[in-house]
């Protein structure tokens, strides 16, 4: 796996008071912007080539970035006229996904091993593999992600999205997923498809084995799509509870 999707065309209609005209993967954290902060990340733990979808403030992301070089990465750009969903983004790139491919929420701010995340996919057998935090016990912002319930050995059993999601378990989905080629054959091209709502509910629903990847100790997923996420996130950061390197 050395290739990723970066979701980066969203609205940021909840966070539209304090970005002003900025999209919200351009939102400043510490010393650079999410979507910055993600690209060295992935750069650090082997990804060579990542694709970022874009809508919304398109040219302000393209000059931020660039053609991905200072960050050590290859970076390709996807103008979407309509918002194609996270599970719909992917699928239009497909010419590209010949590969295990990882996609990455670029408003998310994630830390943990991605080694460790490719070798239990790889051994699992799963066509997609999700990512997720223990609210309990891993540094987070309150992310309002969807919930899982898993079996013992990590097979997601219940994908929960909405209200609901809360009373489920205290695992939540964390916006990282590693997806197999085959998955993309059940998405229908063109059209606004999302993991959560659509894609992963309908995996169970078949039959089809969808994984949980609990990220490691010193993992971590900071949702930063609100203004109360992003002053929770800023707090971590000036108490010294949160060091980005």
């Amino acid at each position: 796996m050395t290739k990723a999707l970066v979701l980066a065309a969203g609205l940021g209609s909840r966070i539209r008071d304090i970005a002003g005209e900025l999209p919200k993967p351009l939102m400043p954290f510490g010393d650079d912007s999410i979507l910055a902060h993600n690209l060295r990340w992935l750069s650090a733990a082997g990804i060579e080539e990542t694709w970022i979808n874009l809508h919304y403030g398109a040219d302000l992301i393209r000059r931020h970035i660039g053609d991905g070089s200072a960050f050590g990465l290859k970076v390709h750009y996807v103008y979407e006229p309509e918002l194609l969903g996270t599970a719909g983004a992917l699928k239009n790139i497909s010419e590209a996904v010949t590969e295990p491919f990882l996609v990455v929420y670029g408003d998310n701010l994630v830390r943990f091993n991605l080694s460790a995340l490719r070798k239990a996919h790889s051994q699992s057998g799963a066509e997609a593999t999700v990512v997720v935090f223990d609210r309990d016990r891993h540094l987070n912002t309150g992310i309002a992600g969807g919930r899982v319930q898993v079996s013992a050995d990590h097979v997601i059993t219940r994908f929960v999205e909405g209200p609901a999601a809360a009373k489920l378990s205290s695992l939540v989905n964390a916006g990282v997923y590693q997806i197999e080629p085959s998955l993309l054959d059940h998405i229908a091209p063109g059209l606004a498809f999302d993991f959560g709502r659509d894609v992963f509910p309908a995996m169970l629903d078949q039959g089809r084995k969808l994984m949980a990847h609990i990220m490691d100790d010193a993992g971590m997923c900071l949702g930063l799509d609100t203004p109360e996420s992003h002053a929770a996130g800023h707090a971590l950061l000036a108490s010294g509870q949160l060091a980005l390197g």
